[in-house]
């Protein structure tokens, strides 16, 4: 199935032992995978990928894949003539079966699947603001795999699956996002619990690059751009290397996609970044992150923007652009799509739609380019129709100064 090598994405040094950094240059691992050639299986969903994904087996009860379908309506009304739609999310009338309704189920069945492939017997430690815990606990439900979800309070009313929860326990965090992380990673560094592993997740970041991947099987090409909204980038940078092995291939063009990334301003630190603002937790704080953001998802304060692989490496690479998207100009994209296409879309979605509005008006994208738009989430309201949500409760709360003894009763609760 899916062998490989790992190697240094900046580099290119051979990674021992499933090396989450390069000891040279700190830089992102990254799958180099045997088969070369584009040959998807006759499997269902994200698995029909799986000569390009980092495990042995596959589950057949998860891996809903996006789905990638021609425009007609959004592309009617910015006037484009090869518009394409990724759509990630519940609508089965498109045939996309996403039940928590986002593209993180692309990085959450990958990663369990690889997790039980090495058979460690560890819980698998995620920290997330909403949409990552959601796939995760939704997958880990549907397999019977424990799970640890580190979750700021202000974002638990998010966390819901469509199945009975399985052996999930939900950590409320006195915090944001960041907060979230550090406990996670206190956790993750004791003995039998493992960190998910954000951006150096190879599972996470080869699920991820389907997207690219259906495209391709369905259009034969590779788009000229691919339009995404993002927080920490990694989707991006994902697509970035599934584009290359289509290169290799030698048979859908020998071009990389434009990657063209969005972020909701003014708590937008790749954005920042990118356009030389720098990004000081301090400035972020001044203006009140992410509270007040169109989808406080986008919002990560430490992006794998300069490590070599990374945010930064993939936009130069594909000659593209990182915009910024205020909340006015995000709400009006989501007016647009939903009223175009049909179906409603979750807000960080919006963010992307905005991102290819301002590229049409300032004539960076032409009416006869091949564009990729990735809808990283929606149907919500189309579940409801067919499927009830369980809310997950909060296990417990903790803080940074009284998180030792919750991380030791979690230990126990492990054992």
């Amino acid at each position: 199935m899916g062998e490989y090598t790992l190697r240094c994405a900046g580099c290119g040094n051979l990674l021992i032992g499933g090396a989450a950094s390069c000891p040279l240059d700190g830089g992102l691992p990254r799958t180099d995978y045997i088969e070369r050639k584009f040959n998807p299986r006759k499997l269902p969903g994200i698995w029909s990928f799986i000569d390009w994904l980092p495990v042995d087996g596959w589950n057949p009860s998860t891996g809903a894949s996006s789905v990638t379908y021609r425009s007609s309506g959004l592309a009617a009304e910015l006037g484009l003539e090869s518009l394409y739609i990724s759509f990630s999310g519940y609508w089965p009338e498109r045939g996309a079966l996403m039940r928590t309704c986002s593209f993180k189920e692309l990085e959450a069945a990958p990663t369990m699947q690889m997790l039980r492939d090495r058979k460690a017997g560890e819980t698998l430690v995620v920290a997330s603001a909403g949409n990552t815990a959601r796939a995760f606990a939704e997958v880990c439900s549907i397999t019977d795999q424990p799970l640890i979800l580190f979750v700021p309070v202000s974002s638990l009313d998010r966390i819901w699956t469509t199945v009975e929860p399985g052996r999930v326990l939900v950590v409320g965090v006195k915090g944001d996002y960041a907060d979230a992380i550090k406990l996670a990673d206190v956790l993750s560094s004791r003995s039998g619990f493992r960190a998910e592993g954000g951006a150096r997740n190879i599972a996470r970041r080869d699920g991820m690059g389907t997207v690219l991947l259906d495209h391709v099987r369905r259009f034969n090409s590779l788009p000229n751009h691919y339009f995404q909204a993002i927080g920490s980038g990694t989707g991006g940078i994902a697509v970035w290397e599934a584009s290359m092995r289509i290169i290799e291939d030698g048979r859908f063009g020998e071009r990389l996609p434009r990657l063209q990334l969005a972020q909701n301003t003014p708590c937008a630190p790749v954005y920042n970044m990118w356009h030389g603002m720098g990004s000081e937790e301090s400035d972020f704080d001044a203006y009140g992150c992410p509270e007040g953001m169109h989808d406080d998802v986008l919002f990560n304060r430490n992006p794998p923007y300069a490590v070599p692989g990374g945010v930064r490496d993939a936009v130069i690479s594909s000659g593209g652009r990182i915009y910024g998207i205020d909340n006015s100009r995000a709400v009006s994209a989501q007016k647009l799509f939903e009223m175009s296409e049909g179906i409603d879309i979750l807000p960080a979605a919006s963010v992307a739609v905005a991102a290819l509005v301002d590229a049409v008006e300032s004539g960076f994208v032409e009416n006869d380019d091949d564009i990729l738009l990735n809808i990283t989430g929606g149907g919500v309201k189309r579940l409801a129709e067919d499927h009830s949500r369980v809310k997950l409760k909060c296990d417990l709360t903790v803080g940074l100064r009284d998180s030792e003894d919750a991380l030791s009763s979690i230990e126990e609760i492990f054992a």
